[in-house]
């Protein structure tokens, strides 16, 4: 078995409630949802990340717009709809329950 293997399912199990995370306050375009993960040590590609994306759109979490751009072709933003909002809220709440557990098991201490 592959430590790398492991560590890549375990960033693919949070990606999802990372994009939202990053979406909370403003919305943001690819690049910039990309660069966001990149700065945190997330390793995450276009491929991956477009069709997650259109996922979280279909479920009614994310919206989108289009807005033109002054360094080349129109950007299409992403934000959080308002069930994407309480979705987002659920997950905190599972998020630190989850966080919670883990530590409790392997004896960490909250930071």
């Amino acid at each position: 078995m592959k430590i790398e293997n492991t560590k890549a399912q375990m960033r693919k199990g949070v990606l999802e409630y990372c994009i939202l995370s990053i979406l909370k306050d403003d919305d943001a375009y690819v690049a910039e949802i990309l660069e966001t993960l990149k700065d945190a040590k997330m390793l995450v590609v276009e491929g991956t990340i477009y069709p997650l994306l259109t996922r979280l759109k279909n479920a009614g979490l994310l919206s989108y717009r289009w807005e033109e751009s002054t360094s080349g072709p129109p950007r299409k933003y992403y934000g959080l709809t308002e069930t994407g909002k309480l979705f987002l809220k659920e997950l905190n709440t599972t998020w630190n329950e989850l966080q919670n557990a883990v530590n409790l098991v392997t004896k960490q201490k909250k930071k």
